[in-house]
C-alpha cells in the first residue's frame, strides 16, 4: 500500500512537471484586429490582422518583434504610414511577415498589388527592416488613400506604392536580412536618410516598371550583399534628382545582379543606371544576363568623381554581352572582368542555370548563387575602398555597421 501511494505520487508530480515544462516553453499565438494609429510593441508570434490604413502617429513608435505576422486585408488594401518611428525585428528563424491571407498567395498575384506599403514620412527619424519579409504589395493610389492625403510619396492618385518609401533627410533607415517579393513595381524609393542596405533579397518585382533599390537627392548610403533578381528595369537607380541637400552619394558593393531590365517594356536599364549628378562609388558587383551593364543618362550624367571598379559581367547569349560593351552610354570600369563572347567569365554558381531565359522572373528557393571553385569572381575584388557608415549608424540604441568588404566579386564567396 505505502509503494503505491509512492507511485501515484511520483506519477504526478511527473504529470506537474511536464505540463508546467510545455507552458513554460510554448508561446501562445495572439491575434489582434488593428485601424487607424497604432504603437507600442506587437509581440513574438502574434498574428496582426491590419483591415484599414494605419498610422503611426509622430513621436511615437511601433516595435514589431520576431515571428510576428502581420495580414494585410485585399479589399481594404492597406498603407502603413510612418509619422513616428518603425521598429521590425524578425530573426533568421523568425522572420516577421507582412503579407496577405493564405488564398491569396496564388500565382494570378505574382506582382502583388494588394496592399500598400511601407510610407515614412518627414517626421519619421528612425526605420529598422531586419529579418523581415514583405510580399504582394504595391497597391495603386487612390484619393482616399492616406498618403494622398497627407502629402506622402507622390501625393497623388495612380501611383504605385513601393515596399518603403523613406524621406526625411536627417532620418536613419536600416534594411538587413529581408526579402520583397511578389511586387507591383518599386520596392524602395528613397529620397533622404543615412542609409544601410546589406544582405537583402529582392525578386519577382515590378510588372511593367519599377527597381529595387531607387535612391534620390538627400540620401547618404551603402548597399552592399544584396540579391537582386529580374526587377523589370534596374537593380539600382541611384540619382540626385529633387535638389535636397545632401547630394545622394552611394557606395554599393559585393552585390550580385541577375536577369535585370529585360522585363521593362521600352529600352532604358538593365543592371544600375546613374543619373543627374549622382555620386556612385560601385565595386565588386557581379552582373549576369542584365540586360546593359552599369548605364548613365547622357544627358544628366553622373558626378564626375564616381568610381566604377571590378565589375563582372557575365551574359549566355551574344545579344546580352554586346549591350555590357563599354560606350558613351555604358561604363567602362577599372580591373573590371568582362569577355565579347557569349558564355565568357562564367560565374560558376553552386546551382543556377545560367541559360535561363532572361525574362524569367520565377525565383527557385533552391538556387544557390555562392561560387564554386574556379570562379573567376574569386579574388578579383577590391577591399580597400572607403563606405559611408564602416563605424556605424545608431538606431534605437542599436548600432549597425557597413559590411566589411569582400575580395571576391558578388553577394556570395566559396560555402
Amino acid at each position: 500500500m505505502k509503494n503505491s501511494k509512492m507511485f501515484v505520487g511520483i506519477m504526478l508530480l511527473m504529470t506537474l512537471f511536464a505540463a508546467c515544462s510545455k507552458d513554460d516553453n510554448t508561446t501562445p499565438v495572439v491575434e489582434q484586429t488593428v485601424t487607424g494609429e497604432v504603437s507600442g510593441t506587437w509581440t513574438k508570434g502574434s498574428i496582426i490582422q491590419v483591415k484599414t490604413d494605419i498610422i503611426i502617429p509622430a513621436g511615437k513608435s511601433l516595435t514589431i518583434e520576431e515571428g510576428v505576422t502581420v495580414v494585410m486585408d485585399t479589399t481594404a488594401k492597406p498603407e502603413v504610414i510612418v509619422n513616428g518611428n518603425l521598429y521590425v525585428l524578425g530573426s533568421t528563424a523568425n522572420p516577421v511577415k507582412l503579407t496577405v491571407p493564405e488564398g491569396a498567395r496564388i500565382a494570378k498575384n505574382k506582382f502583388g498589388k494588394l496592399w500598400g506599403g511601407i510610407l515614412a514620412s518627414k517626421t519619421c527619424a528612425e526605420l529598422v527592416l531586419s529579418n523581415a519579409i514583405l510580399e504582394y504589395g504595391g497597391a495603386v493610389t487612390t484619393e482616399s488613400s492616406t498618403s494622398v492625403k497627407q502629402g506622402l510619396y507622390k501625393a497623388v492618385s495612380g501611383e504605385f506604392d513601393p515596399a518603403i518609401w523613406f524621406s526625411n533627410t536627417a532620418g536613419k533607415l536600416v534594411m538587413q536580412n529581408s526579402i520583397v517579393r511578389y511586387w507591383k513595381d518599386d520596392c524602395t524609393y528613397l529620397e533622404g536618410g543615412s542609409i544601410i542596405f546589406t544582405n537583402n533579397t529582392f525578386h519577382t518585382t515590378g510588372e511593367s516598371g519599377g527597381e529595387a533599390i531607387n535612391i534620390k537627392s538627400g540620401c547618404v548610403a551603402d548597399v552592399a550583399y544584396n540579391l537582386i533578381y529580374s526587377t523589370n528595369t534596374n537593380a539600382l537607380k541611384l540619382s540626385n534628382s529633387g535638389d535636397r541637400t545632401p547630394q545622394a552619394y552611394v557606395v554599393a558593393y559585393n552585390n550580385t545582379i541577375v536577369n535585370t531590365g529585360w522585363r521593362r517594356p521600352t529600352i532604358k536599364g538593365g543592371s544600375i543606371w546613374l543619373e543627374a549628378s549622382v555620386r556612385a562609388d560601385l565595386y565588386n558587383n557581379l552582373m549576369a544576363n542584365t540586360r546593359f551593364g552599369i548605364k548613365r543618362d547622357v544627358k544628366k550624367p553622373e558626378d564626375n568623381r564616381s568610381i566604377v571598379s571590378n565589375s563582372l559581367y557575365y551574359g549566355y547569349t551574344q545579344e546580352g554581352v554586346n549591350q555590357f560593351q563599354p560606350s558613351t552610354e555604358i561604363l567602362a570600369g577599372k580591373n573590371d572582368v568582362i569577355g565579347t563572347k557569349a558564355g565568357d567569365n562564367d560565374p560558376k554558381f553552386v546551382n543556377y542555370p545560367v541559360n535561363t531565359d532572361s525574362y524569367n522572373a520565377d525565383f527557385s528557393s533552391s538556387w544557390d548563387f555562392h561560387l564554386t571553385t574556379g570562379s573567376p569572381a574569386l579574388n578579383k575584388g577590391i577591399t580597400t575602398f572607403t563606405r559611408n557608415f564602416k563605424d556605424g549608424i545608431t538606431i534605437n540604441g542599436q548600432s549597425y555597421k557597413s559590411p566589411e568588404p569582400a575580395s571576391y566579386i558578388g553577394a556570395f564567396g566559396v560555402k
